[in-house]
């Protein structure tokens, strides 16, 4: 029978047929109904995420790890489109998802919950009706005691168990340097995330995520043991050949040329950095230990100075200590002048300074180099430094305060050197000291250079966004 000799009606059957035993099927139709008007691009890959699932429903795989880059649909396939399939063949599962943030853990909730309360999803499934008493954003249950509970990394289930536990973007990006945020997200997945399967011999785990370290959750549940899980790693651009039944794929050969090509995965790569481009797009996250940035990175410049005029700006960057001991970290202050080309460092001062010594020397380097602003932590003994320069003096003093971790701070700096904005002069008295610093971070001994270079480029950075004054001396 062609297709122009059926009736609607055959043809509704046919599609409502496909979508019950076809899960790719199912999954462009949740996108259509969670994104109405946006352009649904299908590829081989969700085919092939699909055929996990539909293994690891049929019990023949209980441990995944999915592995895509950014944008892939990763989060709709497994968090919003396999919860919904799942209840619609047996209302009566028990499922938990868990993410990074509530805030994210609840949006793919009420998608989730969108679908299923659809025209199309109810006729589809019939059998597979909400519970009237308990139908919210973290939970909803069916008629058959089945249900769907969004959590967070961290957060709570005390009380509750499932079938399958599906774990979506564990660890938010910008903590992911921190030791002590992934620590206690891996500790929350050991120790009670993982103990909540109702039935421990056929209960299922799912982890879907992009990779962001080396020691992140993927790399953490496959160095315990790795032959108990099947992993799908997915990168943006092949790197070896891959066979699936789905698709072949040659080194260099895209994941999705029509939604992402060449031209873009480059503009991927110079606002993320090659590190965070290896780790989110390709899934092969390296040790940051010795070489955060690289030495082949580096602009040098001649003295003197190649930019002048109205468009060049001089700020001093502080990173203070006041205890002189041996021990104890230094002062440090780095002079930069802020071009439209990019930024140079001029000067680096680093010694350890008791507090009196060390106010009479942000002046004096202040009034050396005609500062144009100078930034200072708002914190600790920068805290104190700022009051007391504010009252006494008529410095162009800006308060910074610290975000995150120091290791972040310079991971998100780090495109810029990549892309050639930072340059440094051919020769310097201090540039020995100061490179040795920098090329080892964050393994070296000291890293006091290192926090007022980064505190200045994230704030050259992020004053771009908005319109920027300073006091002149």
């Amino acid at each position: 029978m062609s297709n122009a000799s059926k009736t609607p009606e055959t043809r509704i059957r046919l599609r409502d047929a496909l979508l019950r035993q076809d899960l790719s099927s199912f999954i462009q139709k949740v996108f259509a109904t969670c994104n109405p008007g946006t352009e649904y691009l299908h590829n081989w890959h969700i085919d092939y995420l699909a055929e996990h699932l539909r293994a690891c429903e049929r019990g023949e795989i209980r441990r995944l790890i999915i592995n895509l880059p950014p944008r892939a649909l990763k989060s709709l396939c497994i968090s919003v489109a396999w919860p919904a399939w799942l209840l619609g063949q047996d209302p009566s599962r028990r499922i938990i998802v868990a993410s990074y943030a509530e805030k994210l853990a609840l949006k793919h909730s009420l998608d989730c919950r969108l679908v299923m309360q659809s025209r199309w999803y109810r006729e589809l499934f019939p059998e597979t009706r909400f519970a009237e008493a308990q139908n919210e954003k973290h939970k909803f249950v069916t008629t058959a005691r089945g249900y769907r509970i969004a959590t967070s990394i961290g957060g709570t289930v005390t009380g509750e168990g499932g079938n399958f536990l599906i774990v979506d973007d564990p660890h938010n990006p910008t903590h992911i340097f921190s030791e002590a945020h992934r620590e206690a997200a891996l500790h929350w997945f050991d120790q009670t995330f993982s103990s909540r399967l109702d039935d421990k011999k056929r209960g299922v785990f799912v982890i879907v995520m992009q990779r962001l370290h080396e020691k992140d959750l993927t790399g953490h549940v496959l160095g315990k043991g790795a032959g108990e899980w099947v992993q799908v790693s997915l990168p943006a651009v092949a790197e070896r050949r891959e066979v699936c039944r789905y698709a072949v794929r040659l080194p260099g050969d895209l994941l999705q040329p029509a939604r992402e090509g060449h031209k873009e995965l480059e503009q991927a790569k110079r606002e993320l950095g090659s590190y965070a481009f290896a780790a989110q797009y390709q899934q092969s996250p390296v040790p940051v230990e010795g070489g955060m940035v690289k030495r082949e990175w580096m602009k040098r410049y001649h003295y003197p100075l190649p930019c002048t005029g109205e468009g060049k700006r001089i700020i001093q960057s502080w990173d203070t200590a006041i205890k002189t001991g041996a021990g104890n970290d230094y002062s440090v202050c780095t002079t930069w002048a802020e071009t439209d080309a990019g930024y140079y460092l001029l000067d680096c001062w680093r010694e350890r300074a008791e507090y009196p010594d060390l106010k009479r020397r942000v002046v004096s380097l202040a009034e050396c180099h005609k500062a144009d602003a100078v930034l200072m932590e708002d914190k600790a003994s920068g805290q104190s430094l700022l009051q007391d320069l504010k009252r006494e003096t008529k410095l162009p003093l800006i308060a910074v305060m610290p975000f995150k971790d120091k290791i972040t701070r310079m991971a998100s700096v780090s495109a810029l050197f990549e892309a050639g904005k930072i340059h440094l002069p051919e020769y310097a008295a201090w540039l020995p000291d100061f490179e040795a610093e920098l090329f080892s971070f964050p393994g070296g001994a000291h890293d006091d250079q290192c926090d007022s270079v980064s505190q200045f480029l994230m704030w050259a950075r992020g004053k771009h966004a908005e319109k920027w004054r300073i006091r002149r001396l």
